[in-house]
């Protein structure tokens, strides 16, 4: 199933993606929201739901959320594919390099991905998402794919120069409307344990980034089986897996995005979510 988080009419709800528009599984199910769904495993009742159904609203009349809004927490990988390792001129590391989001800092497919006047080094980092769908702590590597709900999109946008003024990354990666996710979550009875997928980054049509999840330094088991030793893991939590290699702040000369441009984070199997960049207003 494709699962997504709209509004239309004022109204936030969530549905199924089915034949181009949205069953409103909101008005069907009594969870209150996708991550309820996704922590009461109420994935055959929403089957159950669109079975034989006929959209309530099609995809052109919503506007897509973040596919989780409200997410408990969104951890993100850093330095995982050797490419973008080498570019940035950092070492490898035995465990994976983490750091944090904040849900306030998202928006969904085709919202502008904001250019806040304090900078003009906003970078694209195609990303997999990986939605929890059980929780759980200390998570044994050969468990962990029984722990995902499924997969979507993301580009973690990156403020560079305040990303690079420390050693900390927090500033750079939290602006507000910078990390995109959507423009839905695909779960894992179309995705199964040993697929492979393919992340591509296009900035205006012309590709920036591929890679695929064999190339990644840690999987996507690992990284939940590391994770889940210092938190506990909870359903609708999003982990960022981490960005290849071609970011623009590393090119020479760097490319950052600007006000007109548009950004397409594509993972087959998935979908594509595009996100057009505007200059903040204050």
């Amino acid at each position: 199933m494709k699962l997504a988080t709209f509004e239309a009419g004022g109204k936030v709800s969530y549905g199924a993606v089915v034949d181009g528009g949205i069953v409103d599984l909101g008005r069907k199910l009594a969870f209150a929201d996708l991550r309820a769904l996704i922590g009461g495993n109420g994935f055959a009742q929403a089957k159950a739901a669109i079975a034989g159904a006929k959209p309530d609203v099609a995809l052109n009349q919503v506007r897509l959320l973040p596919v989780i809004p409200n997410p408990e927490k969104i951890i993100c990988v850093g330095l995982n594919y050797e490419d973008h390792v080498v570019e940035t001129k950092r070492e490898r590391t035995e465990d994976p390099a983490l750091f944090v989001r904040f849900a306030n800092s998202q928006m969904g497919h085709n919202a502008p991905m904001l250019l806040p006047p304090e900078s003009s080094h906003l970078d694209y980092e195609g990303e997999i998402a990986v939605i929890i769908g059980k929780g759980g702590r200390r998570i044994a590597e050969k468990d962990a794919y029984g722990h995902v709900a499924g997969f979507s999109c993301y580009n973690d946008g990156s403020i560079r120069d305040l990303q690079w003024a420390t050693t900390q990354w927090t500033t750079g990666k939290n602006f507000p409307s910078t990390g995109a996710f959507g423009p839905w979550m695909v779960t894992t009875d179309e995705v199964p344990a040993d697929s492979v997928l393919t992340l591509i980054t296009r900035l205006n049509g012309q590709e920036m980034q591929r890679a695929t999840t064999q190339m990644m330094i840690h999987s996507i088991p690992r990284l939940i089986a590391f994770i889940s030793i210092f938190t506990e893991l909870a359903p609708g939590d999003v982990i960022v897996s981490g960005t290849p290699g071609g970011v623009g702040g590393r090119k020479k000369p760097p490319l950052f995005m600007k006000d007109g441009d548009v950004c397409e984070i594509e993972i087959d199997k998935v979908g594509v979510l595009s996100n057009p960049i505007k200059a903040e207003k204050v």
